[in-house]
């Protein structure tokens, strides 16, 4: 019936709709005068007032100070309460579980890290999450009620058919067919599951270097090789979830895998994944190679070369076998070698989904900066005839976590700043 509450174009959805892009703002340009936040929604002054005072009421935003340095009474600076809501995240890798507690406005109040127990868990799955969660909440001197909404991103990910974890072999006690129920039973909040690489490219979306760009592939190479795909402005993760498990790709360059599951390898994994990088250097000669983690090792060989690189100057650096330049350098050999097997599986993505951006993302490309994605750009040109842009990503620290956390506030927020309920 017109007119009643929730009926597009009545007063009460228009509220809503107004407040709800106020709220975007603060969230954006932080704290906001009564008088910019009217001119930026093109609303009157009057309504701008009863707007702030509404959310104001609501416990979403509250009064911060007062603006200076202009002529005439200072105004009142309104900003989002960060105390409206809290979200959380966790970072599942087989070695450690780390979580992060992040309030309304996006910024993190409290984390905590709970090492892996090895390949047979000592304690359950349900109770590592649990105690990795309390930590982080802990830390931000909040309780579990507190966290509106947790999102946990793992390797490989979990069948929307089955509920089982799938492509993460290495992940022990993940693998139960009753553990998604487990959690929820054990946790007072809505839970999601998400890929890890997914979960960078959230980040990047949202925080960095794929900001405003709705079709783009993020290539994450740290301790696994895999892809995320975003199209049209959302994530494509496939029938199983499967999406951008381009590790178990065959190549060209490496042996065909078989049974790629057990093995949890493929084609572009063994050419290009962090793990060839080290053997890969001893092969061409490469001094020194330092011992330890192989993606520790693999992002310091790469850092190295790029930066003995004997013209870092070029924008687009070339091998140039027929002058020798590239293979009398073990660097330079190292980094051309490289960059071509990258480029190798590269060049089946982009030619299948023809993206506009492609970011690269993890240790093992981003180590070695502007020289490799260089280098992988040129080599790309040549393999595949689609021609996207090749970035390195700006979420540097711990990034899963960032797009856990950027992926719980969406829909918390989305929760939160609607009004019109």
């Amino acid at each position: 019936m017109a007119g009643t509450a929730g009926t597009p174009g009545t007063p009460r959805v228009l509220r809503a709709m107004n407040d709800r892009a106020a709220l975007d703002l603060l969230l954006e340009h932080g704290p906001l005068s009564r008088t910019r936040i009217g001119k930026l929604t093109g609303l009157s002054k009057p309504t701008a007032s009863q707007l702030l005072a509404r959310l104001e009421a609501a416990g979403l935003v509250l009064v911060t100070g007062t603006s200076e340095g202009r002529p005439g009474p200072n105004a009142q600076l309104y900003a989002l309460n960060p105390a409206a809501a809290y979200a959380a995240g966790l970072d599942v890798t087989p070695e450690r579980i780390l979580a992060a507690v992040a309030d309304i406005t996006g910024r993190t109040v409290g984390t905590y890290e709970i090492p892996a127990p090895g390949r047979r868990p000592a304690q359950p799955v349900v109770r590592q999450v649990a105690d990795a969660l309390d930590g982080a909440v802990k830390a931000a001197g909040l309780a579990r009620d507190d966290i509106r909404r947790l999102v946990i991103g793992t390797p490989g990910a979990f069948d929307p058919n089955t509920g089982r974890l799938r492509y993460a072999s290495h992940l022990p006690g993940w693998h139960s067919p009753t553990l998604l129920d487990e959690l929820a039973a054990a946790l007072p909040m809505p839970v999601e599951y998400e890929n890890d690489v997914n979960l960078v490219a959230v980040a990047e979306q949202r925080l960095g270097a794929a900001r405003g760009h709705g079709d783009f592939v993020l290539l994450w190479n740290e301790g696994g090789l895999g892809a995320a795909l975003v199209l049209g402005g959302r994530l494509h993760r496939g029938w199983t979830g499967g999406a951008g498990e381009v590790g178990f790709l065959p190549v060209p360059g490496a042996p065909l895998v078989r049974q790629v599951t057990k093995a949890n390898s493929g084609g572009y994994q063994e050419l290009a994944g962090s793990q060839a990088v080290p053997a890969l250097a001893r092969d061409l000669g490469v001094p020194d190679i330092p011992s330890g983690p192989y993606t520790e090792v693999a992002a310091t060989l790469l850092a190295r070369a790029a930066e003995a690189y004997d013209d870092p100057g070029r924008r687009t650096p070339k091998a140039d076998t027929d002058s020798g330049s590239a293979t009398d350098n073990p660097h330079r050999h190292l980094l051309h070698t490289y960059a071509t097997r990258l480029a190798t599986g590269l060049a089946s993505l982009v030619s299948v989904l023809d993206p506009e951006l492609v970011v690269l993302s993890g240790a093992s490309l981003t180590s070695s900066g502007e020289t490799l994605r260089a280098l992988v750009q040129a080599e790309l040109a040549e393999l595949a005839a689609a021609r996207p842009r090749l970035v390195i990503g700006d979420v540097r620290e711990h990034p899963v976590l960032r797009g856990a956390l950027e992926s719980a506030l969406a829909t918390t927020r989305d929760e939160v700043f609607d009004t019109s309920r």
